[in-house]
C-alpha cells in the first residue's frame, strides 16, 4: 500500500524553526528516492528538496530559495523522511507535500504524494 503522512506543520514567527516528518509505508520508502514540495497561495508548485536512497552529502538537493536554511534528511529503518527549516521567511508560508519516486535518484518525475501541511510564518 502506497502511504505518505505529513507531520510537525504549523504556525511559527519569523526566524523560527520546524521539523517536518513524513512517515511512509515500507513499499513507497524502501530504495525510492523522496522529496518535498511547495505551494503557496496563488502560486505554482515548487521543488523544495529531495534526497537520494542513499542519502547525504552529493545525493541530496536543496532548492536556491532555502539552501543554508532546509536541510533534507532520511532515516531508512524508520521510514521517515525529515525537512529540517530553520530562520524561517514568511515567504516560506505554503503547504509541504512529501512525495516519492521509483528508484535511487531524486532527479526525475514522483509518482507518489501525501496530502501536504500547513506551514504558515508570521512576520
Amino acid at each position: 500500500q502506497v502511504r505518505l503522512v505529513e507531520s510537525g506543520g504549523g504556525l511559527v514567527q519569523a526566524g523560527g524553526s520546524l521539523r517536518l516528518s513524513c512517515a511512509a509505508s515500507r513499499r513507497t520508502f524502501s530504495g525510492n528516492a523522496m522529496g518535498w514540495f511547495r505551494q503557496a497561495p496563488g502560486k505554482e508548485r515548487e521543488f523544495v528538496a529531495a534526497i537520494s536512497w542513499s542519502g547525504g552529502g552529493d545525493n541530496t538537493f536543496h532548492a536556491d530559495s532555502v539552501k543554508g536554511r532546509v536541510t533534507i534528511s532520511r532515516d531508512n529503518a524508520k521510514s521517515t523522511v525529515y525537512l529540517q527549516m530553520n530562520r524561517l521567511k514568511p515567504e516560506d508560508t505554503a503547504v509541504y507535500y512529501c512525495a516519492a519516486r521509483r528508484g535511487e535518484s531524486w532527479r526525475g518525475r514522483y509518482e507518489y504524494w501525501g496530502p501536504g501541511a500547513q506551514v504558515t510564518v508570521s512576520s
